[in-house]
């Protein structure tokens, strides 16, 4: 099954739980929280009150935590007590990365990897065996907004070719840029969880999540 997974770095701040209800209401099962450090990208986003204030209200969310900052390693605990489902950090921000896997399955939490657009997709493979999830930003990352970056779907087909041969139980999600008009051609290459944030959270949400899951559906 394909998920959807809307990001609420786009959604209005001032009425945050309100609006991530509005894409359950859609059909929703994921949300997607990015945590920024204004280090490893320029903005700061949410922090650990945020997503511990909104656990409470939404317990049948998944809550997909990208980690956005330096040395993830130290935040890890923190997030997974908070609430998140999934923690996701990212293989240019840490020297340890074995050790983020390790402190992610010791909080009893399911585990993601990030690359990147100019990282090579080589140098994420050796780590896939271990987690649950890669993430492949489809966009540089720090801002919502941004035009996707049509070379990803072939590192989409590349990261996917090598699950396959492999028989590797991995979740391939893609984020930054993905809208409505484009989000096929991902999916048909390989990509299975969709991060988007302004193509959900503008407008109506209810029925722009909808919309997203019926397309989705198709190319489950």
């Amino acid at each position: 099954m394909n998920i959807l997974a809307p990001s609420i770095l786009s959604a209005d701040f001032g009425h945050l739980t309100d609006q991530i209800k509005e894409t359950e209401k859609g059909g929703a099962l994921w949300s997607h929280i990015d945590v920024m450090d204004g280090h490893f990208v320029p903005q700061i986003s949410f922090g650990i009150p945020v997503i511990k204030s909104i656990r409470p209200q939404l317990p049948g969310l998944f809550f997909d935590a990208h980690l956005m900052v330096f040395e993830p390693e130290t935040m890890i605990a923190d997030v997974a007590d908070a609430g998140a489902d999934l923690i996701t950090f990212h293989l240019e921000a840490t020297e340890h990365p074995e050790k983020c896997i390790e402190l992610i399955r010791n909080a009893g939490k399911k585990v993601g990897i990030s690359i990147k657009p100019k990282t090579p997709v080589e140098t994420v493979l050796p780590y896939l065996d271990q987690v649950d999830l890669l993430l492949i930003m489809t966009v540089e990352p720090g801002f919502g907004g941004q035009k996707y970056i049509e070379a990803s779907n072939d590192r989409i087909r590349e990261v996917r070719s090598y699950i396959d041969r492999n028989s590797l139980s991995v979740l391939v999600e893609i984020d930054g840029g993905v809208t409505l008009d484009n989000v096929e051609v991902p999916l048909e290459a390989g990509a299975e969880v969709i991060v988007s944030g302004s193509a959900v959270y503008k407008g109506d949400i209810c029925r722009n999540t909808a919309d997203f899951n019926a397309v989705l559906a198709k190319y489950s």
